[in-house]
Formats: C-alpha cells, sequence, structure tokens
C-alpha cells in the first residue's frame, strides 16, 4: 500500500464517501492514484470555491466526513472562503492538497503558485482548520493521519493535509484510528444531574437544538431527549432543517423579531432555555425582541457545558446526551405545541411574483410530492426558506457567504443520491451557479430557483440610495441548454406553478426556474427582520 492509499482507505474508514476535486500539476500525481484506486469516487468541478461549498455540504447532510482536493498555492489558496466557512459553521471538511516535493523545496528557485514562502499555505490554514499535517515522512504518516481525522471528527472542524509530489507513491502502512477520548464520569455525572434539576426546577423550559446535533449525527437521540424531558423544541437560524424527519414537538425556528412571534415569546420568556450544540452568534441571536441573559441558560457546546458562572470542560455532546438518556426514565411525557404554520394554497394567477409566493409554491410542491432537501444561498432566498415546512436544509446562516447554494445542491445529491431543490439570488448565482455545466457528467438534476431581482436586494435593504447594488439580467434560463440542463423565465404566479409542476415532473437534467421578482419586494421573513434590526439599533 503506497501513501495515498493508505490516506484514501483512513478517509472512508472515518465516514468520507466521496471527493470532490480540481485537479493541478501538483496534485497530478494524487489525483492519479485516486481516480485509478477507485477507494473513495472523484467528483471534479469547476472552480476551486464550489469544490469546498460541494465538500462540505456533503458533510453536514451526512454527518461526515467532506473531502475537498486541490492543487497547491493557486488551487488551496483560492478554497480558502469556503474552508473558512465550514470552520466558522462547525463542518468536518478535510482538505487535501497537493504541494512540492523535497527536491523542489530545496532547489532554490521560487516555485511557480508559490505565495510568499513555499509554507505560506501552511500558515494560512492553520487559521481556519483545527488540525494541519504535511505528508513528509512515510514512516510518521499513519499516526499523522489518524491524529488529523481523529480531530476533524471530535472537533468538526475544517482540517488540513499536505501531500508532497513526490511521497504519494511511497510505501506506508494502514491507518489505525485514535479511540475514543476518555470522558470523567464523575464530571458527566455532576453535570447531567445539574442539567435535569434546572430544567425540571424551570417553569418554562426550552430545548434549542444547534448545528452540532446534526454535525455528530445526534438528532434522532435529541428528539428522544425532548420527548422524555417532555419541552418544547424549537432550532435557531443557523439550526434550520434539525429534526425535520424526526417524532418531536417542534416548534419552529427562533428568529427573534423576525420569527414566529409564539415561538419568540417563549423562547425569551424561558427560565430554563436549554442551548444543545447551539453557536452563540448574531444571526442566532442579535435580533432578539428581549435580550437573552446568556448567563441564565444551559450551552452545550464545543466540548464542554456551561450553566450560569461555571464550566464543565472535555464533555462531548453525544456523552451529555447519552447520560441524559440514560438518567431518565424510559416512556414519552405527554406533550403537545401548536407548530409554525406555513403558507400554502398559491393562486396561480397573472400577478408578479414574491418570494412568499416561492415558499408557497414549493410548499404545495412537497405536499404533493413529498419533501426535498434544501441547498441555499444567503440572502432573501435563506429567509424565505424559513417560510418552507420543515426538510433538510444546509446554507451558510452565520458565516453568511454567497455562492454557497448551487455547489452545495450538487454536493446534497452526490452525497444522498436525493434530489435536491436549490435556492439562490441572482447576484450569488453570478459567481458559481456555472458549477451546474457538470451535472451531466455524473447525472444530477437539481430544481434551481433563482430570485432573479437585478439586485444585491439584501444589501440595498441597508443601504437603499447606494447603485452600486443594480444588476442586470444575465439572461440564466436561456444559458441553461448550454450547460446541459432546461431552463425556464417566469413572471406570474401561474407561470411559476406551472414551471415547478414541469420541473418535478422531468429527471436526467437540471431544472432552472429564472424568477423575475420586482425591485425592492422581499420576503415577509426578511421584510420583518430588516425592519426589526432597524428598530433596535433605533433604540441603541
Amino acid at each position: 500500500m503506497n501513501l495515498t492509499e493508505s490516506l484514501l482507505h483512513a478517509l472512508k474508514d472515518h465516514g468520507a464517501r466521496q471527493i470532490f476535486g480540481i485537479p493541478g500539476d501538483f496534485a497530478l500525481p494524487y489525483f492519479r492514484i485516486i481516480e485509478e484506486s477507485k477507494i473513495l469516487p472523484l467528483y471534479t468541478l469547476s472552480h476551486e470555491p464550489g469544490v469546498g461549498f460541494a465538500a462540505d455540504a456533503s458533510a453536514r447532510i451526512n454527518a461526515s466526513l467532506g473531502v475537498a482536493a486541490v492543487t497547491y498555492g493557486a488551487g488551496a489558496l483560492n478554497m480558502i472562503n469556503s474552508v473558512a466557512a465550514a470552520f466558522a459553521e462547525k463542518s468536518p471538511l478535510v482538505v487535501l492538497s497537493g504541494g512540492p516535493g523535497q527536491g523542489e523545496s530545496r532547489s532554490g528557485l521560487l516555485l511557480h503558485h508559490q505565495a510568499k514562502t513555499l509554507d505560506s499555505q501552511f500558515q494560512i490554514f492553520k487559521e481556519i482548520t483545527c488540525d494541519q499535517v504535511r505528508l513528509d515522512d512515510a514512516t510518521r504518516a499513519p499516526a499523522d493521519i489518524a491524529r488529523v481525522l481523529a480531530s476533524c471528527l471530535r472537533h468538526s472542524e475544517p482540517v488540513y493535509i499536505e501531500i508532497p509530489r513526490d511521497m504519494v507513491a511511497q510505501p506506508c502502512a494502514p491507518v489505525v484510528a485514535e479511540g475514543a477520548q476518555p470522558v470523567d464520569p464523575d464530571a458527566l455525572a455532576a453535570c447531567v444531574d445539574e442539567i435535569l434539576a434546572r430544567l425540571a426546577g424551570a417553569s418554562s423550559p426550552v430545548l434549542m437544538a444547534g448545528v452540532e446535533v446534526r454535525r455528530y449525527g445526534l438528532e434522532a437521540k435529541v428528539a428522544q431527549l425532548a420527548r422524555r424531558l417532555g419541552v418544547p423544541v424549537v432550532t435557531s437560524f443557523m439550526g434550520r432543517g434539525l429534526l425535520a424527519d424526526q417524532d418531536v414537538p417542534l416548534l419552529g425556528t427562533y428568529m427573534g423579531v423576525a420569527g414566529f412571534p409564539e415561538v419568540t415569546r417563549l423562547v425569551e420568556g424561558s427560565d430554563g432555555l436549554f442551548l444543545l450544540g447551539e453557536i452563540i452568534c448574531d444571526t442566532n441571536f442579535a435580533v432578539s425582541e428581549t435580550k437573552i441573559d446568556m448567563r441564565k441558560t444551559i450551552q452545550a457546546l464545543n466540548g464542554r457545558v456551561t450553566i450560569g458562572y461555571h464550566t464543565y470542560s472535555q464533555l462531548p455532546l453525544a456523552a451529555v446526551v447519552d447520560r441524559m438518556l440514560a438518567c431518565l426514565s424510559a416512556g414519552d411525557k405527554a406533550f403537545t405545541v401548536t407548530p409554525q404554520v406555513f403558507p400554502h394554497g398559491l393562486a396561480a394567477d397573472a400577478q408578479t411574483i414574491t418570494p412568499t409566493d416561492i415558499a408557497t409554491a414549493v410548499n404545495d410542491l412537497m405536499a404533493v410530492h413529498g419533501k426535498l432537501p434544501i441547498a441555499s444561498d444567503t440572502g432573501d432566498c435563506l429567509f424565505t426558506a424559513m417560510e418552507i415546512q420543515h426538510t433538510a436544509l444546509v446554507a451558510p446562516g452565520y458565516y453568511a457567504t454567497m455562492g454557497f447554494g448551487v455547489p452545495a445542491g450538487l454536493g446534497l445529491q452526490a452525497a444522498t443520491g436525493e434530489r435536491p431543490l436549490i435556492l439562490v439570488g441572482d447576484g450569488a448565482f453570478q459567481m458559481t451557479g456555472w458549477e451546474l455545466g457538470n451535472c451531466q457528467r455524473y447525472g444530477w438534476d437539481p430544481i434551481v430557483l433563482v430570485f432573479n431581482n437585478a439586485s444585491w436586494e439584501m444589501l440595498r435593504t441597508f443601504q437603499p440610495e447606494s447603485s452600486f447594488n443594480d444588476l442586470s439580467h444575465w439572461g440564466f434560463a436561456e444559458m441553461a441548454a448550454g450547460m446541459g440542463g432546461d431552463g425556464v423565465r417566469v413572471n406570474t404566479r401561474a407561470e411559476l406553478k406551472a414551471a415547478l409542476d414541469h420541473a418535478m415532473a422531468t429527471r436526467g437534467r437540471f431544472q432552472l426556474i429564472d424568477i423575475t421578482i420586482p425591485s425592492g419586494v422581499l420576503s415577509e421573513t426578511l421584510a420583518r427582520f430588516v425592519a426589526g434590526v432597524k428598530r433596535l439599533n433605533a433604540v441603541k
């Protein structure tokens, strides 16, 4: 077995199911082994940011390793933004990069693709990964690979592996996975006892599920935990899509001033708010109607639990959930909630289309054909997703990078085999929409809804006087055929319904619906969000 084969087997054994990549000269040797060994399937895309987003989405949807493979310098550095998004939102992404060989490193010449020094790339990735290794010693490589992959899964954060091109075929032993880190049973017992006591003593306990619940594959257990506790459950904005297919008393998504009023009142009035796997960030909590005192919450995140003014360290989320289930008597408590109501029944008429009309049309579609997993970009398309019934969703809810949606949708279909729905604005589509041209090679057929208002409309809501937010119509629907798909532009609600019905009935080619939205027209959720933010800022 050579070094690359050892690495590929280790990736597969740790849960990776495919690799997304773009080759380059420093990566060609290890790409050849990926292709010829067939240990993991390889999907090549067109631009490194798309590679990173697709691999990130595959990690999110399957709660397993996502793998992005690139070349040194021009490839890896072009993927920095995608990796930063994965780091910010705790996605277990493995970055594989080719690198200069030892002889090249000692030549005394500057090498093409080199930035400042040969080590600059390695140092840059230290900022946005939790562990790194350069595989320049075949004897040490198995232990290094095991450590880095364990870090990726343990922390649910990206890692960086650099493969010098003269090392890829060196003989190498198999990788033996690291064992689970020990957990202090006394600390775990004391922590869980305190959590349960806090929840039992609360008059209005609430469980808010965050991204780590999906990252660590805990959705079924958390649903069981909620039923045994008999507490209402909400997700955060970042956690939207969690528990969508579980039997759980799920009310909706907490969005403060922009959200479902019943959810907002429940969360902000809770005296026992249990933040389970929740990232404490502005997109989740900065738009609270009533500021939440985080000192009075229970926070389980990043391998620790904070209750009031003290913290239990080195307690993985899975261990906490398992211990809570073990301490609770079997059997579900009776509990009823009034779930959020989503819009249904689109009036298929000659009226122009609003984002909320799009949500309504999608809800109608899924009511007939079943749920579709969704990949959404940032902007009003993501706020519109909050008006769509609960279904699996991947989106850059905190890092909020543009360009995520289309390649993430491809990552979803590659990782799950399910046909995804992609929500993307026209500005973001200009960045990475062209990755759809790769669908034909792999048999992917997503349904793509382009929110086309010829504008960076969400930016305009905060600074309407700036003309640089104006975009022009690019004719995305007309371009679809050249990329191997079908496209149609729609201007009315009747045309939207007909296009969605046709797209759902057509398999084997991606279906792009270019939806004309009048300038200044927002989803109801984004309109509430903007109004709320302006109101809160005025108070300050």
